[in-house]
């Protein structure tokens, strides 16, 4: 934990904070010691940006997590809007 903390720029306080509150669950080594994911580090920075521009805990959660759905929601729309395109391809195709 030590070594995410001041990768991140955070006191180990926060991250034991985030992982009390449930925002992350760490993986555990052997030893008990917390374990991140890249997308829990990259979580972590993006909660303290927002702390650190006044939301609160609560606030900071719910835009992360509308930024994630958001996220998922344009890469489903470019993933049908492909699927779309391709099927124009063939209609066009048999036109001709």
């Amino acid at each position: 934990m030590g070594q995410a903390a001041e990768l991140l720029g955070v006191q180990p306080a926060f991250l034991r904070s985030l992982d009390a509150a449930g925002v992350l669950t760490p993986g555990r080594s052997g030893g008990g010691h917390r374990r991140y994911s890249r997308n829990q580090l990259e979580l972590v920075a993006r909660m303290r940006a927002l702390l650190d521009e006044g939301l609160t805990l609560d606030a900071a959660v719910r835009v992360t997590g509308l930024e994630d759905e958001l996220g998922r929601a344009r890469t489903r729309i470019a993933e049908l809007e492909a699927e779309v395109g391709a099927d124009d391809d063939g209609a066009d195709e048999a036109a001709r």
